[in-house]
């Protein structure tokens, strides 16, 4: 099981997550447009001090290509996290950054609200390397970082019909992330707000290690009897 954590902020902190057994580091990456969004050269340095056993994630939620291509270049992670609506960003427009950066895996932001969602993934087979299947709020049109569950049931449908890796994000936390993985069956899991310290400055390096830890004591196959 994949464990995914957001939004790291220095390098030592990066170093303390892959301890702990996180696998997937992310990083928000602009120019401080959104709270804990660091710019490239910050990121290039926690990037530098993660270490080898876990994979470096930057997250890009621009809805501009151009701006997405700039973050691949500037911070050269392992994988490219694309949170813009799929609207602005279309698999077409995924294709060009994978034909410009094959080295580089992309994971698609997938928003989790009626069954559309299932053909929405299905259309990014032979793009995406990760679908990322997070909650939205359609009042808001904020899309990740809410803090709440959606529906695991509809993820779970996409993890059956659509052969891509998906890592459930949304809400998820120490207390709850078995039972997300019992129930959707994904390929990871990923955690922002419920392993963030009170103040939201930092990681609440207790709650990644009961997170960890509770995520990676699903049994192997225990998902797909859920």
């Amino acid at each position: 099981m994949l464990v995914q954590i957001y939004e790291v902020q220095t390098p030592e902190e990066a170093m303390a997550l892959s301890a702990l057994g996180v696998d997937h580091i992310g990083v928000l990456v602009g120019e401080g447009a959104f709270p804990r969004e660091l710019p490239a050269e910050q990121v290039l340095a926690i990037f530098a001090a993660t270490p080898a056993r876990s994979r470096r994630v930057a997250l890009s939620l621009s809805p501009d290509l151009t701006e997405v291509l700039r973050v691949i270049r500037e911070t050269r992670p392992d994988i490219i996290q694309v949170q813009a609506s799929i609207e602005d960003l279309p698999p077409a427009s995924l294709r060009e950054v994978k034909a410009r950066y094959p080295q580089v895996a992309i994971m698609r932001a997938i928003p989790i609200v009626d069954a559309g969602c299932v053909e929405v993934a299905r259309s990014h087979l032979g793009v995406a390397d990760f679908l990322l299947l997070d909650s939205y709020d359609p009042q808001s049109r904020q899309f990740g970082a809410l803090g709440r569950a959606h529906d695991w049931a509809l993820s779970r449908r996409v993890v059956d019909e659509v052969r891509i890796p998906a890592i459930l994000a949304g809400g998820l936390g120490p207390d709850n992330v078995a039972q997300a993985i019992a129930v959707a069956g994904p390929a990871g899991v990923d955690s922002k707000t419920r392993t963030d310290r009170a103040d939201e400055r930092a990681k609440d390096l207790d709650k990644v290690r009961e997170f960890v830890r509770a995520a990676t004591r699903m049994a192997p196959g225990a998902a797909a009897a859920g």
